[in-house]
């Protein structure tokens, strides 16, 4: 099994963060491709800079089509999902909804974990689209300036996990999620510390990619997920071109159907 592992913010800090807590969940025989976004900024913290890191993600996506069985979106906020999944027959999966059922299965409230205020708002949302709004017990964040994306471990361990610890004592989690890239890894360090289970996405995203591979429950071929139908198109990548003809192709009565070049 190989999956595509994709950093949405351009910080190789956190990528490095990305890959080592990765390969620590995958599977032996599990192979990894892990690659940055080629644009975008340091970390995603509101919507529209998770818009700009959307583009990047699909490029990746687009270029590793038929190469993968998997890919994980590894940003909180999953940039680009769900419509990513249109993309590409494989599974692809964000560590936000990865994180989201993870938790759902481990307790009945869950609280999150954040690196920063400004983030929150979107957390929420997320959370409210996936349906869980009622199972969220709190959003909690570091309220301090961060001195650098990839220090945030070193720099906020004991805020970090103080803050899950008032979540469980005074919102009624029975599970804790660290969100985002930044803190990947930091769960299996705080677990002894907390008395609630700790979630990572990272570790989540690959585990529960690994599983969905594993079911063979076949492609979108149909439906709200299959590929967008074959229309006029220009400007985009000669990747992304691609990936969209073969997605078209594939769908039910496409034909020889390909979309026609501006």
């Amino acid at each position: 099994m190989r999956l595509l592992v994709i950093n949405p913010n351009i910080s190789e800090d956190v990528t490095s963060l990305i890959r080592a807590e990765a390969e620590r969940s995958a599977a032996p025989g599990t192979e990894l491709l892990v690659r940055t976004a080629g644009h975008g900024v340091e970390y995603i913290e509101t919507r529209f800079e998770s818009l700009v890191a959307a583009g990047a993600v699909a490029e990746l996506i687009a270029e590793h089509a038929g190469e993968v069985d998997g890919v994980v979106v590894a940003a909180f906020g999953d940039p680009g999902m769900p419509a990513l999944k249109e993309l590409v027959s494989v599974p692809v999966v964000g560590i936000t909804e990865a994180a989201l059922c993870a938790a759902a299965l481990t307790g009945r409230r869950f609280s999150i974990i954040a690196i920063s205020d400004r983030i929150t708002a979107w957390y929420r949302e997320c959370v409210e689209g996936f349906g869980l709004a009622s199972r969220l017990a709190s959003i909690r964040s570091i309220k301090a300036a961060l001195r650098g994306i990839g220090s945030v471990q070193e720099d906020f361990r004991p805020t970090l996990v103080e803050l899950a610890r008032l979540a469980v004592a005074e919102d009624g989690a029975d599970v804790v999620i660290l969100a985002g890239a930044p803190l990947a890894g930091l769960a299996r360090d705080v677990a002894e510390e907390l008395p609630v289970p700790v979630i990572d996405g990272i570790g989540a995203g690959i585990r529960l990619t690994e599983a969905l591979v594993g079911l063979s429950a076949g492609a979108h071929r149909a439906g709200s997920f299959a590929a967008p139908p074959p229309k006029r198109r220009a400007g985009l990548s000669p990747a992304l071109d691609a990936a969209l003809d073969a997605g078209q192709l594939a769908s039910p009565g496409a034909g020889a159907a390909t979309a026609v070049r501006a």
